[in-house]
């Protein structure tokens, strides 16, 4: 449905490139994620794909048509939420969703079951002004449904969230998805995109260095390992051995074969550990 070919992006005209020769495919109806710390150039493409940026070089393509030629169509067709708000603060949550709902040739979604959706129905008539950070979050998120669109753009859309608001998003997140909406994920957040992605490219320097499943990520390049809780002379005694070590395995079945063994636990590598042994660096 989408597709991504050789982007480049160059901000200073140097060639310094903040997104060096990307490229992917996104298949109609799927979740797929975007992935890396800041500045590694992830709202750049995104900004690219929606028309947000001038292309410099390379290609987007919607159902094989360029983004350089979409009218405006497309925008009825596609919502984004930003990771910085875009909003009027001196308008109320409600007077936003309105507004913004005026400016599409669609029939567009009510605000007050957009607002409930996102738990601001009790702040409608509050000003924007007045809200906190993860309000404006939510209300952005609001937002890039109001057009009930095909094509979902979400640039960190948990950012700022309470851990409960956060799984609440990744629920409505899901919901589209089930829907039918295609959805690109951009975030340094690898537990929402292990939560709710199918597919997810790392991005590091503006280029990507691994795409697949998370699950065939963390199969393929993380450690398994087990932690085993044992009696020990003095107690109960924890060890961690990784699976793939030759030495670990003989130690974990001298344990299992000579100690009072109490739990066995089996870990995969998590989705951000699998980053970092890929790019050598974390996600901040």
């Amino acid at each position: 449905m989408i597709s991504v070919e050789n982007l480049y992006h160059d901000y200073t005209g140097k060639g310094q490139y903040a997104v060096n020769d990307v490229s992917f495919n996104i298949k109609k109806g799927e979740v797929f994620g975007f992935l890396g710390p800041s500045g590694a150039g992830k709202s750049t493409t995104q900004n690219i794909m929606t028309g947000l940026l001038k292309l410099q070089k390379g290609e987007v393509l919607y159902e094989g048509n360029p983004i350089t030629k979409m009218k405006s169509e497309f925008y009825n067709n596609i919502g984004v939420s930003f990771e910085f708000h875009n909003l009027y603060t001196k308008l109320t949550g409600y007077e936003n969703l309105k507004y913004f709902a005026g400016l599409f040739d669609v029939p567009t979604a009510d605000p007050m079951e957009l607002l409930d959706m996102v738990g601001l129905r009790a702040d409608a008539n509050k000003r924007i002004a007045n809200y906190s950070k993860g309000m404006m979050q939510r209300i952005v998120f609001a937002r890039s449904l109001i057009n009930n669109p095909k094509i979902l753009y979400l640039d960190e859309p948990t950012s700022g969230l309470d851990p409960t608001t956060a799984s609440q998003i990744r629920q409505l997140i899901k919901r589209k998805k089930e829907e039918g909406c295609t959805i690109f994920l951009t975030t340094h957040n690898m537990f929402a995109a292990d939560d709710l992605c199918d597919r997810v490219a790392f991005l590091n320097e503006g280029k990507i260095v691994a795409m697949d499943t998370p699950r065939n990520l963390k199969m393929k390049h993380g450690e398994k390992s087990v932690v085993v809780e044992f009696a020990g002379e003095k107690g109960i005694k924890k060890s961690v051995f990784f699976l793939d070590n030759e030495e670990d395995k003989k130690q974990l079945n001298k344990i299992i074969l000579n100690k009072e063994v109490q739990t066995i636990h089996s870990q995969e590598a998590t989705l951000e550990q699998t980053f970092i042994k890929l790019t050598g660096r974390g996600l901040i």
